[in-house]
């Protein structure tokens, strides 16, 4: 014997409920998406426009071989930087009606990832450009790999450990945790 109508009326309506959830759920992580890269975009279009500034300074042509070629590093990797960081804008406005948010939110994540990588190496090479000019080469390089490591406990290492505190101490959560926009 197979389940009775009210049983089938109930399970549907899990099933709706499921779908409007998931759809609210990609809905709310679409516009923490958009939040986050409005945060992360002004800062790497401030930091990009100084450095398209700076070759056009009196001093620019005084600079070493090595300070030039961090120079260009640098402005490839702010290049980079701002465009992985405005992608999700861009993707938003091609793709928008086409039923393919569930993708927008995966690919938008991970170039919001990939962007904020490319700044943590744009500030810091820019902090070794900066430093290079005024400090002796192994004290500048050494803070500059300071600042690094500074980004990578930041952005990469506090947040893994978290989220593995988190695991540790409510193991029925795991599903959440897979949440990351």
């Amino acid at each position: 014997m197979g389940p009775t109508a009210e049983e089938q009326g109930s399970a549907a309506a899990r099933r709706t409920d499921q779908v409007e959830l998931s759809h609210e759920r990609v809905n709310r992580r679409w516009g923490e998406i958009l939040q986050e890269t409005r945060v992360a975009q002004t800062g790497v279009q401030i930091l990009f426009g100084f450095l398209l500034s700076v070759a056009f300074t009196p001093h620019f042509r005084e600079l070493g071989a090595f300070d030039t070629t961090v120079y260009v590093m640098t402005v490839i990797l702010g290049a980079a930087a701002t465009g992985a960081l405005i992608a999700p804008v861009a993707l938003h406005r091609l793709l928008a009606g086409q039923r393919m948010k569930d993708d927008l939110v995966t690919v938008a994540g991970r170039l919001v990832v990939g962007g904020l990588v490319l700044l943590a190496l744009t500030i810091s090479s820019t902090v070794l450009l900066i430093l290079h000019v005024v400090l002796p080469d192994l004290l500048a390089e050494i803070l500059a790999g300071g600042v690094i490591l500074w980004f990578a406990s930041c952005w990469y290492v506090l947040p893994v450990w978290l989220r593995r505190r988190s695991a540790r101490r409510h193991p029925e959560g795991a599903d959440d945790r897979t949440d990351q926009g």
